[in-house]
Protein backbone atom coordinates (compact mmCIF):
# COMPACT_ATOMS: atom_id res chain seq x y z
CA UNK A 1 0.00 0.00 0.00
CA UNK A 2 1.36 3.38 -0.96
CA UNK A 3 1.48 6.01 1.77
CA UNK A 4 0.11 9.44 1.06
CA UNK A 5 2.87 11.99 0.48
CA UNK A 6 2.44 13.74 3.85
CA UNK A 7 2.68 10.47 5.79
CA UNK A 8 5.68 9.34 3.74
CA UNK A 9 7.43 12.68 4.33
CA UNK A 10 6.78 12.38 8.09
CA UNK A 11 8.22 8.85 8.08
CA UNK A 12 11.31 9.94 6.14
CA UNK A 13 11.84 12.96 8.39
CA UNK A 14 11.54 10.76 11.49
CA UNK A 15 14.03 8.22 10.12
CA UNK A 16 16.45 10.99 9.06
CA UNK A 17 16.32 12.52 12.54
CA UNK A 18 16.80 9.10 14.18
CA UNK A 19 19.81 8.39 11.96
CA UNK A 20 21.35 11.80 12.63
CA UNK A 21 20.67 11.97 16.37
CA UNK A 22 20.90 8.32 17.48
CA UNK A 23 22.72 6.16 14.95
CA UNK A 24 25.55 8.32 13.61
CA UNK A 25 26.83 9.11 17.13
CA UNK A 26 26.97 5.36 17.88
CA UNK A 27 28.92 4.27 14.79
CA UNK A 28 32.32 4.01 16.53
CA UNK A 29 30.88 2.19 19.56
CA UNK A 30 29.00 -0.30 17.38
CA UNK A 31 32.13 -0.95 15.31
CA UNK A 32 34.21 -1.48 18.45
CA UNK A 33 31.64 -3.63 20.28
CA UNK A 34 30.46 -5.42 17.12
CA UNK A 35 26.90 -5.10 18.39
CA UNK A 36 23.96 -2.73 18.18
CA UNK A 37 22.89 -1.65 21.68
CA UNK A 38 19.60 -3.23 22.75
CA UNK A 39 17.99 0.14 23.48
CA UNK A 40 18.71 1.28 19.91
CA UNK A 41 17.17 -1.89 18.47
CA UNK A 42 14.15 -1.22 20.70
CA UNK A 43 13.87 2.29 19.26
CA UNK A 44 14.00 0.81 15.76
CA UNK A 45 11.14 -1.49 16.75
CA UNK A 46 9.11 1.43 18.10
CA UNK A 47 9.58 3.28 14.81
CA UNK A 48 8.24 0.28 12.86
CA UNK A 49 11.50 -0.20 10.98
CA UNK A 50 11.46 -4.00 11.26
CA UNK A 51 8.21 -4.23 9.30
CA UNK A 52 8.60 -1.72 6.49
CA UNK A 53 7.63 -4.14 3.71
CA UNK A 54 5.45 -6.52 5.70
CA UNK A 55 1.74 -6.07 4.88
CA UNK A 56 -0.35 -3.95 7.23
CA UNK A 57 -2.69 -6.85 8.06
CA UNK A 58 0.28 -8.49 9.79
CA UNK A 59 1.39 -5.38 11.67
CA UNK A 60 3.86 -3.98 9.15
CA UNK A 61 3.84 -0.65 7.35
CA UNK A 62 3.17 -2.31 3.99
CA UNK A 63 5.49 -0.01 2.07
CA UNK A 64 5.96 -0.45 -1.64
CA UNK A 65 9.42 -0.82 -3.12
CA UNK A 66 9.81 2.87 -4.01
CA UNK A 67 8.87 3.92 -0.47
CA UNK A 68 11.11 1.34 1.14
CA UNK A 69 14.04 2.51 -0.99
CA UNK A 70 13.51 6.08 0.23
CA UNK A 71 13.71 4.84 3.82
CA UNK A 72 16.83 2.84 2.91
CA UNK A 73 18.44 6.01 1.52
CA UNK A 74 17.94 7.69 4.90
CA UNK A 75 19.34 4.65 6.72
CA UNK A 76 22.25 4.70 4.28
CA UNK A 77 23.51 7.90 5.90
CA UNK A 78 25.01 5.81 8.71
CA UNK A 79 26.90 2.56 9.17
CA UNK A 80 25.56 -0.31 7.05
CA UNK A 81 25.33 -2.48 10.16
CA UNK A 82 22.06 -0.75 11.13
CA UNK A 83 20.53 -1.33 7.69
CA UNK A 84 21.65 -4.98 7.77
CA UNK A 85 19.68 -5.66 10.93
CA UNK A 86 16.53 -4.19 9.41
CA UNK A 87 17.08 -5.07 5.77
CA UNK A 88 17.04 -8.82 6.25
CA UNK A 89 13.78 -8.63 8.19
CA UNK A 90 12.20 -6.50 5.47
CA UNK A 91 13.67 -8.33 2.50
CA UNK A 92 15.12 -11.77 2.04
CA UNK A 93 14.30 -12.88 5.58
CA UNK A 94 10.55 -12.30 5.35
CA UNK A 95 9.54 -12.03 1.71
CA UNK A 96 9.49 -15.79 1.13
CA UNK A 97 6.68 -15.96 3.65
CA UNK A 98 4.97 -12.78 2.41
CA UNK A 99 4.95 -14.07 -1.18
CA UNK A 100 4.66 -17.87 -0.82
CA UNK A 101 3.93 -18.64 2.82
CA UNK A 102 0.90 -20.59 3.92
CA UNK A 103 -1.80 -18.67 5.79
CA UNK A 104 -0.58 -20.38 8.98
CA UNK A 105 3.04 -19.30 8.38
CA UNK A 106 1.96 -15.73 7.68
CA UNK A 107 -0.11 -15.57 10.86
CA UNK A 108 2.60 -17.21 12.96
CA UNK A 109 5.67 -15.30 11.75
CA UNK A 110 4.85 -12.02 10.03
CA UNK A 111 3.45 -10.14 13.06
CA UNK A 112 6.54 -11.09 15.09
CA UNK A 113 8.86 -10.03 12.26
CA UNK A 114 6.98 -6.76 11.71
CA UNK A 115 7.22 -5.83 15.39
CA UNK A 116 10.86 -6.87 15.64
CA UNK A 117 9.97 -9.42 18.32
CA UNK A 118 11.54 -11.98 15.99
CA UNK A 119 14.57 -11.35 13.78
CA UNK A 120 14.96 -13.21 10.49
CA UNK A 121 17.99 -14.45 8.64
CA UNK A 122 18.78 -15.80 5.18
CA UNK A 123 21.20 -18.72 5.07
CA UNK A 124 22.67 -19.18 1.60
CA UNK A 125 26.44 -18.62 1.81
CA UNK A 126 28.68 -21.66 2.29
CA UNK A 127 32.47 -22.02 2.72
CA UNK A 128 33.00 -23.80 -0.63
CA UNK A 129 30.14 -22.38 -2.72
CA UNK A 130 30.02 -18.79 -1.51
CA UNK A 131 26.62 -17.39 -2.51
CA UNK A 132 26.33 -19.52 -5.66
CA UNK A 133 23.05 -21.32 -5.04
CA UNK A 134 23.81 -23.77 -7.84
CA UNK A 135 26.92 -25.01 -6.04
CA UNK A 136 25.63 -25.31 -2.49
CA UNK A 137 26.25 -28.54 -0.59
CA UNK A 138 23.93 -28.27 2.41
CA UNK A 139 21.25 -30.95 2.25
CA UNK A 140 17.79 -31.26 3.75
CA UNK A 141 16.29 -34.71 4.35
CA UNK A 142 12.62 -35.09 5.18
CA UNK A 143 12.03 -36.82 8.52
CA UNK A 144 8.33 -37.01 9.30
CA UNK A 145 6.87 -33.52 9.37
CA UNK A 146 10.22 -31.69 9.39
CA UNK A 147 13.60 -31.64 7.67
CA UNK A 148 17.03 -32.59 8.99
CA UNK A 149 19.72 -30.23 7.71
CA UNK A 150 23.31 -31.28 7.11
CA UNK A 151 25.93 -28.77 6.03
CA UNK A 152 27.76 -25.59 6.88
CA UNK A 153 26.78 -21.96 6.35
CA UNK A 154 28.83 -18.82 6.97
CA UNK A 155 28.54 -15.04 6.83
CA UNK A 156 24.84 -15.24 7.70
CA UNK A 157 23.48 -11.79 8.57
CA UNK A 158 21.55 -11.68 11.86
CA UNK A 159 22.33 -15.35 12.63
CA UNK A 160 23.17 -14.74 16.32
CA UNK A 161 19.85 -12.94 16.91
CA UNK A 162 17.57 -14.74 14.46
CA UNK A 163 14.55 -16.76 15.47
CA UNK A 164 13.61 -17.55 11.87
CA UNK A 165 15.91 -18.71 9.09
CA UNK A 166 15.31 -19.11 5.38
CA UNK A 167 17.82 -21.87 4.60
CA UNK A 168 19.01 -22.88 1.15
CA UNK A 169 19.56 -26.63 0.97
CA UNK A 170 19.35 -29.44 -1.56
CA UNK A 171 16.50 -31.88 -1.05
CA UNK A 172 17.56 -34.11 -3.97
CA UNK A 173 21.38 -34.23 -3.99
Amino acid sequence: MALDQDTLRQLLDTVARFVRERLVPLEARVAEDDAIPADVADEMRALGLFGLSIPEEYGGLGLGMAEEVQVAFELGRTSPVFRSLLGTNNGIGSQGIVIDGTPEQKTRYLPKLASGEMISSFALTEPEAGSDAGSLRTSARRDGDHYVLNGTKRFITNAPEAGLFTVFARTDP
